[in-house]
């Protein structure tokens, strides 16, 4: 019973012992073997691996392709119009060994940071080169400057085992103050291009208008004219139609005038009359404007 109650505390530790010596590197990592913080040895293929237990530590890298997101920063081109640049990073760790002694125990937080304090100030010194300015930034060539950036970051980041694939620009803004007077300048330029367009409309307006006045008058005008005609040759016609009855026989004539002009004047709105008895408007009421035929009748 005794050995048996040694046995089994013997073969949980040594399990233990077991397990603690054994490792599995994947196919997306690198390890390294560190003995008293020293490196022992370097793991890059995929397996399993042991390691002595309790003295040895391992420190597993990634070995992929990774992402690095800049902070934004403020550059000024060579036209002093500021700008603010937030980029992004592709890299790898090349060198294991060379990156656990430029970075030590703060790994990959560490190496991001440094990394960092690499790409800004090439970014900055690229973009506020002589002969770039903003509009170089926003146009079609900044592909040809990330290029420039990536190359010199690349050259700065091989001292810390890691070597940079790309650098883009992501986004390029203005600073807030400039944006907000840039927002300014462009909401008065449409209020003016508005006013423009108003101006413009109430000028067009007004051109119509006058051209319907004008049409209108002389369409009046026309009208008017055509009217005096056509009643000139009506009044033409009726004194002509006159004058032949006239001509046709005078006397029946000048009696017809007379009874017309005694209807219009004798009506019951006229309550009195102011004239000579022998005024000729009574002629034919007194007999003596008959010829002696009408009269005999």
């Amino acid at each position: 019973m005794k050995r048996v109650t040694f046995l089994i505390p013997a073969l949980v530790l040594g399990l233990a012992v077991l397990l603690s010596s054994i490792f599995v590197v994947d196919e997306r990592q690198r390890a390294l073997v560190l003995q008293f913080g020293q490196i022992r040895q370097v793991i890059e293929t995929p397996g399993l691996n042991f390691k002595i237990p309790f003295i040895q530590e391992v420190v597993y890298y990634d070995d992929r392709i990774l992402a690095l997101d800049t902070a934004a920063i403020e550059v000024t081109p060579s036209d002093d119009r500021r700008l603010v640049v937030d980029a992004f990073a592709r890299y790898r760790i090349n060198d294991v060994v060379q990156f656990r002694q430029a970075v030590g125990a703060g790994g990959m937080r560490a190496g991001e940071q440094r990394l960092e304090g690499i790409i800004n100030p090439q970014i900055r010194e690229v973009l506020g080169s002589e002969g770039v300015t903003s509009n170089t930034i926003l146009s079609e060539e900044r592909s040809g400057l990330m290029d420039q950036i990536t190359v010199q970051a690349q050259e700065r980041a091989a001292s810390l085992g890691l070597e940079v694939l790309d650098v883009r620009l992501k986004q390029t803004n203005l600073p807030i103050q400039n944006l907000e007077a840039t927002f300014a300048r462009m909401r008065a330029e449409r209020e003016r291009e508005a006013a423009d367009e108003v101006a413009r409309g109430e000028e067009a307006a007004t051109r119509v208008r006058a051209q319907a006045d004008r049409t209108v008058v002389e369409l009046v005008s026309d009208a008017q004219r055509e009217a005096e005609i056509t009643r000139g040759e009506a009044d033409g016609q009726r004194n002509r139609i006159f004058a032949e009855a006239f001509g046709q026989d005078q006397d029946f004539f000048e009696f017809y005038r007379s009874m017309t002009a005694y209807e219009r004047a004798l009506r019951r709105e006229n309550s009195s009359m102011v004239i000579s008895p022998d005024s000729e408007f009574f002629e034919f009421l007194d007999g003596s404007g008959l010829s002696s035929d009408a009269a005999n009748n």
